[in-house]
């Protein structure tokens, strides 16, 4: 299995029990060795207050593209730290296409950049992702075989 056969192989297993992506309308774009795009519409039970859609939404999108980045080497991992900053307002309607990057992985550590954009190609947020990976697979782990001697 290449790399990207396996990230989109892990990518499926953890979609299938990804019950909140599902929740929110989102979609896999792509996916591959240390990176993910995932899409998502801003519907109107999105928005705040100020009539844009709130900023957690936003960060979970762009969380969920980093899980998919970060997991797609059948390791479990997860986040061990995170933050955003917002760019430009959103409204219902909008699409968006949170875009992850790795920068950096050694050991059980990941570093990881998502940007956020909209359907105009407008930058919307940056999001950096620090992860870790911890006991586990996403797909079972092939037999080892004996060798012969």
């Amino acid at each position: 299995m290449t790399p990207d056969e396996l990230a989109r192989a892990s990518a499926d297993a953890m979609w299938a029990a990804d019950r909140a992506s599902q929740a929110l309308g989102m979609k896999i774009e792509a996916v591959g060795a240390g990176r993910a795009a995932l899409s998502m519409t801003v519907r109107d039970d999105m928005t705040n207050g100020h009539k844009t859609c709130h900023g957690g939404f936003i960060f979970t999108l762009a969380d969920s593209a980093f899980a998919f980045a970060c997991n797609s080497y059948n390791q479990r991992t997860v986040a061990q730290m995170a933050a955003i900053t917002y760019l430009a307002p959103v409204f219902a309607g909008d699409r968006l296409t949170a875009t992850a990057t790795e920068v950096a992985r050694q050991g059980r550590s990941g570093i990881y950049d998502i940007s956020v954009t909209n359907q105009d190609g407008a930058k919307i947020a940056e999001f950096r992702g620090h992860s870790r990976t911890v006991k586990g697979t996403h797909l079972p782990e092939p037999a080892p075989t004996a060798s012969k001697t």
